[in-house]
């Protein structure tokens, strides 16, 4: 088991309780209109804003942006995609792994030159390949990580990092 700074124990529990209620709210919200496998990196997210809220990965700039830059790439290689086959061939099937995987590099290609590096916005890239998508899934991952970091940054000074 992990040693606790001294004293500390309450401020872990109540920081990791905040960040499984915000998830919570962000799911009755999110899991309503949209596939729960694109909204699952929001919960990586949200370990990685309230667990080390200071790390670089957890700033907004990395958070919004690694996101952005994970719609972008996950968006074209899913168009890409659909370009082959009609579902449930086989040719349809390879372009779904191969534009995956290029979703990913491309994805880490982005967040890397623009300084926006994000880990759970590359699998957000992989499952808008991998998962049927709409506008609004779009748009509903966009409102949860900015909700997230909404949150973070307005507890911020009352947040300790984690590991």
């Amino acid at each position: 088991m992990r040693q606790f700074r001294h004293g500390n124990f309450l401020r872990y529990a109540l920081q990791c309780s905040l960040a499984g209620f915000v998830v919570l709210a962000l799911l009755f919200v999110l899991d309503a209109v949209t596939q729960t496998v694109l909204i699952a990196a929001l919960g990586s997210t949200a370990f990685i804003a309230f667990a080390v809220p200071r790390s670089p990965r957890s700033a907004p700039r990395d958070l919004i942006g690694g996101y952005l830059v994970g719609m972008i790439a996950g968006t074209l290689m899913s168009l890409i995609h659909y370009q082959f086959g009609t579902p449930g061939t086989f040719l349809f099937h390879a372009a779904m792994v191969v534009c995956g995987a290029l979703a990913i590099s491309l994805a880490m290609f982005g967040m890397v030159v623009t300084r926006t590096e994000h880990p759970p916005a590359a699998a957000l890239a992989l499952g808008l390949v991998l998962n049927h998508w709409d506008p609004l899934t779009l748009a509903v991952v966009l409102i949860g990580v900015v909700t997230i970091s909404l949150v973070k940054q307005l507890i911020l000074p009352l947040l300790l990092d984690l590991i």
